[in-house]
Parts: C-alpha cells; structure tokens; sequence
C-alpha cells in the first residue's frame, strides 16, 4: 500500500505498515469460526485477498450457501484442525459454546473481532474473557472497528485502519501481515490491556462533536428566542397581529445566520486568547488552560456546523418567496399602491443595499465552502502544511470579514432607527457583532510589526526572562563574550 492513501492514525500508536519486517502471508490457510454477517463479509475479504478460508459452522450443508464458493465450510472442529490462526465471530456470550474445542485450539492464535453493546458493559474486555476461556491459546484483540461494509467493499471505501493489540509481538506481527494482505493499514495498539479502549471505539458517537453540537444548538436557541420575542410577540402585544406564521421560516431563517456567523468567529477567537496568553507570559512552552486547549481542539467541527448553518440560511432564504405568506403581502402592497396611485416605488438606496448584501453572502458562502471541503481528511492529506495554514487561516479570516460585511450591509443605517428596537431590544444583528468584531480588531492589532514581531519569537523559542549569550566587537577588533537577558 502507497503511504500516500493512508489515513492519519485515530490514536497515536505506532503503525505496523512501516515496519520493513513484515511479510505478507497471503496463500496462508485461515479459519473463520462463526457464520454471521461480519464473518460472511470477512470470509469474502480474506478469499479476494488470496487466502485460503476454512469456516467453521455447527451447520455448515445450511451454511455453505452463505459463503463463497472458494471457502470451505465445515464443522468448528475441522475447521479448527486445518489452521492456526482463527478469526472468532461469534458474540461473547457464545464464547463459552467453543470449550468443547479447548484441546484441538491449543498453540492456536485467536482473532476477537467483537463489540459490545454498551460502553464498558463488562469490566474485562472481550478479548481479555476470550483468553482467560482459553489460556493455552494466544488472543489477539483487532478488526473489530472494521465494519462489514468496508470488508466486502474493501478499505479504499472506508476507514483502512484495523487497531491491534495483544500480549505476543509474533501473534500481532502475523496478523498485522494478515490486515496488510487484505489492504487495511495495522496499527499497534500495545498489550491486552487496550482491548477495553479498543472495544469503546466503535460504540462512541460523534465524541469529538458534542460539545460543538450543544454549542450550536444553545446559541440557536438564543437567538432564535430573542428573534421571537422581535419579530412575533412583539406586534402580538402592542399591535394585535397575528404573526405567528413567521415562526417556521422566517425566524428560524433569521437565527441560522446569526450562529453560523458567531460560530465562525468562535473558530478563530480561542486562537486571539492563545496569542493573549503567550504575549503576557512571554513564552509558548506555558501549557493553556484545559477549557482553552478543548476549545482549539474543537476548531474543526466548530467551523464545518458554521458552514452548514450557513448553507441552511441560504436554502431558506430561496424559498422565502415562495411562502403563500409572501405572495398575499405582495399582493396586499401592489393594490396599497395602485389605490394610493404610487407609480415609481423605486428606491436607490436600498436596491443598492439588497445588491451588495446578496453579493457579498455569496462570496462568505463561498469561502466557507472552500474551508468546509479543505477540512475533509482527503483532501487535507493532499495538501502540504502551507497551503492547509493559508485556507484555514488565511482565508478563514477574509471568510471572517466578509461575513462581517455582510452582516453590516443587511443592518445598513437601520442600528440608527429607534423603531428597530422592540421591547427596547436591539436588532438582532448588532449583537453579533460584538465577538466577530473582537477577532478582527485583535487580529489587526497582532499584525502591527511590534507585537508580530514578538510574537512570532516567542513562537520560535524565544522566552521572556531567559539569559543568553552574545559575542560582542571589543575596541581592538577582538570579540568578547557576555550574557544577557532576553527580554532586554
């Protein structure tokens, strides 16, 4: 396999793929024990790969059907006899059905391949069960965060990883010779001790997405709330109008922009207080607090629920005209001014405004587009640690402004008029702004030479304090050493 296509480790535990003292064993026998969906598409995966498959089945003339013709199915007990490495794929409550093979599995390498249903639902692992079950047999913990799916379809359409890990270097070698025949990338996770973390991997959801998730979800609800209370209670109470139809589209319209432009400039905040932080103490070898290193960890995830706010936003917006709502109110304007005999309602000002304010969302749009697809670990992989820096940064901060022009072409002069405050609450828009805002104005003042120029020693090592040495010119033209601090 090409180091190019590989993925970048989940976890970071060495890779097996580079080690030159792997052989591939393909031609080998291997014995598969169990006749479920996973073990099907593992029998399909291992016969493609040019091993020889023994399954081993307390059916095996019901069976055989299931499997490929170039497998051999047959009972667990001759199964078991034909080979020495065996993949296990039953549950782990079945395991206790294979003791009746306890002698004929001695000296045997067996492969659990099984999850649980919950998170820590047994205190010792599968794996760790399987081997005190069987201890005259060496118990490989691997292939368990491999789904079905990318077996039968092979691993250039689904994650190539298979974690590995057990208390025998041979036993992980050979089937880590095993995984790189069939075209996955083994990666070492250790001793059996790693079963458990290796066993919760499949079962957690989206870990790196909650609190981005909860994040997003509180600030729509804000803003969402806030827009409410504006846009439908507001003229519910001092007016008597019904406008509570607005509720579906038009608030919800008016409250994705706000999170997805607050949550871009969330991407790009934690970044200003790591500046902040390593300007006062004056050196970057200081570890940031906990909720700050989460929080730039978090980056990502923050950024791609902007963008897919952002794209919500512009989906509403096209189907705003057409609302029924939005037909009877245009319908009810042209007959206002037809009776009321208007023959020019064109204003310049605000078609201008309108003009530049669709532009400039499309081109936002655009970047975070551009931002969102540089994210993807396929395309990331593709580019080198420049270009990444440039996109992410670079052009995430003009994403930044952008958004902000956009934003203060929708308010245009209307910040101004006191009919925009309802209940003595300023337009929505306006309190966006605060934090984007703050990220400009702190990034503008960052690229001022003296603090860029700090800054960017402090990043390359320099540290407030610290004595150094230096070689001055003496009056004879000899050079003499001193110190001196570096903060001077």
């Amino acid at each position: 396999m090409s180091g190019g296509d590989m993925a970048k480790p989940l976890l970071g535990h060495r890779s097996t793929e580079a080690d030159p003292s792997v052989v591939p064993a393909a031609g080998r026998t291997i014995g598969v024990l169990g006749s479920g969906d996973f073990a099907r598409s593992l029998a399909i995966r291992l016969v493609c790969s040019g091993f020889k498959v023994v399954v081993g089945s307390r059916n095996p003339k019901r069976k055989a059907c299931l499997f490929p013709s170039a497998a051999e199915v047959t009972f667990q007990a001759e199964a078991v006899k034909k080979t020495d490495v065996i993949f296990v794929a039953v549950f782990r409550e079945h395991y206790s059905t294979l003791c009746d093979l306890a002698d004929v599995l001695v000296g045997k390498i067996l492969v659990d391949v099984s999850n649980n249903t919950e998170i820590n639902h047994h205190r010792e692992s599968n794996a760790e069960y399987l081997a005190s079950l069987f201890p005259a047999c060496t118990v490989v913990k691997g292939f368990n965060v491999v789904s079905a799916w990318t077996l039968q379809s092979g691993a250039r359409d689904g994650n190539k990883q298979v974690l590995i890990c057990s208390n025998s270097q041979e036993a992980k070698r050979t089937v880590a010779e095993i995984a790189q025949v069939m075209g996955f990338t083994p990666v070492d996770m250790g001793c059996m001790s790693s079963a458990c973390e290796i066993e919760n991997i499949p079962l957690r959801l989206l870990p790196a997405w909650k609190i981005p998730i909860f994040l997003a979800l509180g600030l729509f609800l804000c803003f969402f709330t806030y827009n409410l209370v504006r846009q439908v209670i507001h003229p519910y109470i001092r007016e008597q109008k019904n406008k509570f139809y607005k509720i579906p589209i038009e608030v919800v319209n008016t409250t994705l922009p706000c999170v997805a432009y607050v949550m871009l400039s969330l991407v790009y905040l934690p970044g200003v207080l790591a500046a902040c932080l390593q300007l006062y103490y004056g050196t970057k070898y200081r570890r940031f607090p906990d909720w700050l290193d989460q929080w730039l960890q978090h980056r990502k995830q923050i950024g791609l629920l902007s963008f897919f706010c952002a794209a919500l936003h512009a989906v509403y917006s096209l189907c705003l005209p057409m609302r029924r709502s939005h037909r009877y109110l245009l319908i009810e304007t042209a007959v206002k001014q037809a009776m009321e005999k208007k023959m020019n309602i064109w204003v310049e000002e605000e078609v201008w405004r309108m003009e530049i304010y669709i532009s400039v969302g499309i081109i936002a749009l655009g970047l975070l587009s551009l931002l969102a697809i540089t994210s993807l670990p396929s395309i990331a992989n593709s580019l080198n640690w420049r270009e990444f820096s440039f996109i992410q940064s670079t052009l995430g901060f003009i994403a930044l402004v952008v958004s902000t022009l956009h934003t203060l072409t929708y308010g245009w002069s209307r910040a101004f008029d006191e009919n925009q405050y309802k209940f003595y609450l300023p337009p929505t828009y306006t309190l966006t702004l605060l934090v984007p805002c703050t990220v400009i104005l702190a990034k503008v003042a960052f690229s001022l030479p003296c603090i860029q120029h700090r800054l960017l020693r402090i990043r390359r090592g320099w540290e407030k304090g610290r004595y150094v040495k230096f070689v001055l010119p003496s009056a004879t033209g000899e050079y003499s050493s001193g110190e001196t601090s570096s903060n001077v």
